[in-house]
Parts: structure tokens; sequence; C-alpha cells
């Protein structure tokens, strides 16, 4: 009986060997070449781009050593996208001018080698290689998903697909390691969204920058928010808009609630206009050695509260008083920043559930025609985006036009 156990056992372990193999020189074993090849097979994470060839040789031969290669080029696809980042940067900044301001943030993830390699030898699964470059957002995957969907039907046009594509690899090159909860705004769409683990929890049409005056793409984190705000004219503004028109017409500026100050802060010393010295700072770039800065009110142009995420792009969220233009389809109007379509139906989301200010509190701030600050104590990035397809939480695909230009500048690398 002892012997038939001990036998039993043995072949439990000889089978058990066999399943997971013996590791060969490169570090692989057999259940890792035969998961990497499935990945492949399907390309479940759309990353083998421009090594189709290495991957035939690979699918071929199943060398160690093509296939090591392999995986840290699919790696890398996966970490850092597929679009040609040169050639693109390089059309932005030709493009750019003191009229049109264009700004595309991506978030590069250093891929190493040796790490990958070192992983492998570990026993570590191709999944839990590849899991760290993995985009969190619902739409990486429900991308990918419509993508090879399409892919199987004979009459989706390639533009399509090109479209999607380009999509994908746009999610790839968002900031990684924001978690599941975050507010999307997605700029071809005119919308923003609070989604709370891969769930829309708040959604509203938005106003964006002009095609002139276009909104970044980047990430941040939402910090605070102002209460019945003043509005801080940038110096670029203040040249080629204030400052003409307060020439042409001496009541400008108290027509539009603008007073002037050494700097944005609204309690430093009050200057007067001063025509004269004015005129050297019609046009142009660079600073202007005095401030306008719109008080707070019911018509002032950031509304009554604006959504601060502190960043390099001086872009926020606000409440605007042209209620009009949200009733259009194409909605970019703005200098770059975020128009809110319900600024107090975010209000009321954020401060509930992201502040510790009471309902009763946020009323008598709101009511009070000062400016207040409401600092937020959870966690919620925003991405300003642009994703040209987008997958609703029904499954469904929808396409947007190309407003910025970016799916004609960004080409892919295969």
């Amino acid at each position: 009986m002892r012997l038939r156990n001990s036998v039993l056992m043995v072949v439990a372990v000889l089978l058990m060997s066999a399943c997971v193999g013996v590791q060969d020189a490169e570090g692989w074993r057999s259940n890792q070449k035969s998961e990497f090849l499935d990945i492949l097979e399907n390309d479940t994470y759309a990353s083998i781009c421009t090594e189709q060839k290495l991957y035939n040789d690979v699918k071929s031969s199943h060398n160690s050593k093509l296939m090591t290669k392999l995986l840290v080029a699919y790696t890398e696809n996966l970490a850092n996208g597929c679009i040609d980042l040169k050639t693109f940067n390089a059309a932005q900044k030709k493009r750019n001018s003191i009229y049109f301001s264009s700004k595309y943030t991506t978030y590069a993830q250093k891929v190493d080698a040796k790490k990958i390699k070192m992983q492998l030898k570990a026993g570590k699964s191709i999944e839990q290689i590849l899991q760290p470059y993995v985009p969190e957002y619902y739409q990486f995957r429900a991308l990918i998903t419509s993508y090879q969907n399409l892919s199987q039907k004979s009459d989706t046009s390639k533009a399509l697909l090109h479209k999607i594509r380009l999509n994908i690899e746009r999610v790839k090159l968002m900031r990684p390691g924001l978690g599941k909860t975050y507010a999307l705004v997605n700029i071809p769409e005119f919308e923003v969204r609070v989604i709370e683990n891969d769930k829309t929890s708040i959604a509203m049409r938005v106003i964006t920058g002009k095609k002139s005056k276009q909104t970044p793409i980047f990430s941040a984190d939402l910090k605070y928010i102002v209460l019945n705000p003043t509005w801080n004219v940038p110096d670029s503004i203040a040249r080629h808009e204030v400052i003409p028109k307060a020439l042409k017409d001496p009541g400008y500026l108290a027509k539009h609630r603008l007073v002037v100050r050494r700097d944005y802060n609204i309690d430093s010393p009050a200057l007067s206009f001063n025509a004269e010295k004015a005129k050297a700072y019609v046009g142009g770039k660079g600073d202007v050695p005095f401030k306008f800065i719109e008080v707070s009110s019911r018509h002032n142009a950031l509304g009554r509260v604006k959504f601060i995420f502190p960043n390099q792009n001086s872009v926020y969220m606000h409440d605007t008083p042209s209620k009009y233009l949200f009733k259009r389809k194409v909605r970019a109007y703005s200098h770059g920043c975020v128009r809110l379509g319900e600024p107090m139906k975010m209000l009321d989301f954020i401060a509930a559930n992201y502040t510790k200010a009471t309902p009763k509190e946020v009323n008598t701030q709101y009511k009070s025609l000062k400016t207040h600050y409401m600092t937020i104590t959870k966690s919620l990035p925003v991405h300003t985006a642009y994703l040209t397809t987008y997958v609703d939480e029904k499954g469904l695909l929808h396409s947007f036009a190309d407003i910025y230009g970016y799916d004609t500048l960004q080409k892919l690398k295969f």
C-alpha cells in the first residue's frame, strides 16, 4: 500500500512538472510560452504593433530568445503606445503660435528589460508581468473588444477601425495609476463624467476650448472648489482682447466688472487704467505689469463656481453665464477651460461626496456672493482626454468628429 502511494505521488509530481515545464536557458517554462502565445494570438492588449514580423517568427519557431525579445517589445508597446510621438510632437510644435495653442501631454512609463527577464525566470505568469502596464480605465478593454468584434465583420470600414485603434493607443498614453474613480472630460464628445468604480455617477455637457485655443490634454488631481470666484484675466487675453477694447471704449472695464491691480491678489493695491502705458502691451506675448481681475458677481465670466485641479496649463472646470451655447452640438468656445452645463449639479455631487461641507454650509456660502473655498478630502483625479471613439456602459460604440485634428496628426507606427 505504501509503495503504491509513493508511486502515485511520484506520478503526480511528474505530471505537474510536465504541465509547468522545465525552465530553459532563457528562463521560459512551457506554461509561460503557451500563455504568451495565447495572448499574442488574439493580441489581447493590442500591442503587437510594429512587431508583426517578430511575432510570425516566434509563432513558427517558438524560439526562446526571440520570444524574450518579443515580450519586452510587447510590454513597451503596452506601456507607451504605438503612436509615432516624435512625428506628432514635431507637428504640434510647428503649428503652435501666439494665435494658436495646442498641448497634448503623454505619460511615458519605464520598461526595464532586465526586470522582465528576472520576473520570467522567477516563474511569474505573463499576465503578472504585463499587469502593471495595463491601463485601468474601462475604455481600454472596451475599445479593444469593439475593435476585435468589428474586425470580423466584412462591412466595417477601414477608417473606423483605424479610428478605434488610435483611441486604444491614446488610452495607453494617459497618466497611469489613477484608479477606477476619476472625472473624465472627453473633449470631442463635449462631455464630462465622474466615474466611480467604472460606473458613471454623474455626467453633463461641457464647452471646451476653441479650435485655435484648445483645451490641453493632461491629468491632475482635484484639490478645491471656489464659490463666487473672481476671474484673473490671463496676460494673453489682456493683450489681445481686454486692453484693445478698453482703449476703444473708456467704459469697457466698468461694464465688465474688471478692476486693475498690481498682481492677481484682489486685495493688492488698486491701479487706474493708464491708456498711454497700456498701448505698449497690445498684442504680442509676455507678462503685463498690471493685472485685470473680474470681481465675483452673478454675471462673472466664471459663473458662480469653479473646480480647481492645479496644473501648468491654468485650466479648470467652471460655471458660465453663457448658457445658450450648451444647446449647440459643437461646443468649442472657451479659451481652454472647461465650462460646465450643470455646475450646481456638479457642485452638489462633489461637495456631498468629496468634501466635509454640509449642504447648508454650501448653500449659505453660495448665496453670500463672497468668495469661499472648499477643500477636497478624497482623491478625484481629473483627465482631459481626446477620445474620438467611446464605448458607453451598454457596450455601444460612439464616434465623434476630430475637432482638434489629432486623428490626422497622430500616426500609428504600424
